[in-house]
């Protein structure tokens, strides 16, 4: 198993519209296998297997090079895909990893949020390592309101991700805009880091403003 991708219901109708495709709007798992013709079938058979035990829809895969780069590049173009369901937007995103165990969880409980806020936000994540985005989109006429509904499902989702054991990012770094979280986090251990950040930078003057405030 080399990539798992998730695109949820939202985010698969983006794409469809996006790049031309017809896949169902409904949750989907993009999977990728590395290894021998044999064993990458023998993989891409098991896994069949194990979605069909867990009410899991089609399983379709493939080995020819031109239907894959398709099918990825729709997935790498979900940013973009995402965007055009509101012409003019701007994205928030959230990042926050969990593990696996409790990937499920954090998400579903996202999706509840999302649907009784005003924001239209696909979902994406690499999930094989339990990472997770919500892509919420925000209008250029509404843009108070929104950016104000996104920062409020944005505490959610990270401190649901704490609460199981997760991570506030999963991949995109702290830098000031998740410094707000690293004390939930971290507990005592972040006050040692900024300590450690004052003695070595006293004057403030390596990446100022950043993980710990001087």
């Amino acid at each position: 198993m080399a990539r798992i991708e998730l695109l949820d219901e939202v985010q698969m109708d983006a794409v469809n519209r996006y790049s031309g495709l017809d896949y169902a709007h409904r949750p989907t798992l993009f999977l990728e296998f590395h290894g021998s013709p044999t064993g990458v079938e023998e993989q891409a058979g098991r896994m069949a297997e194990i979605c069909a035990e867990h009410g899991g829809g089609d399983f379709n895969w493939t080995t020819d090079a031109e239907e894959r780069n398709r099918l990825w590049q729709a997935r790498h173009d979900a940013a973009y895909a995402a965007i055009a369901l509101r012409p003019g937007c701007s994205v928030f995103a959230t990042d926050v990893c969990v593990p696996i165990s409790n990937l499920a969880q954090c998400i579903l409980e996202t999706k509840k949020d999302l649907a009784k806020s005003r924001l239209t936000a696909p979902i994406v994540g690499h999930v094989g390592d339990g990472n997770f985005h919500t892509a919420m989109l925000i209008g250029p006429d509404e843009r108070e309101a929104d950016l104000a509904a996104a920062h409020e499902i944005n505490r959610r989702v990270v401190a649901r991700a704490l609460a199981l054991d997760g991570t506030c990012t999963g991949e995109h770094g702290v830098g000031m805009g998740k410094m707000e979280f690293l004390a939930d986090e971290h507990g005592a251990g972040w006050e040692v880091m900024a300590d450690i950040k004052r003695a070595l930078d006293p004057l403030n003057i390596m990446n100022p403003g950043k993980m710990v405030r001087v």
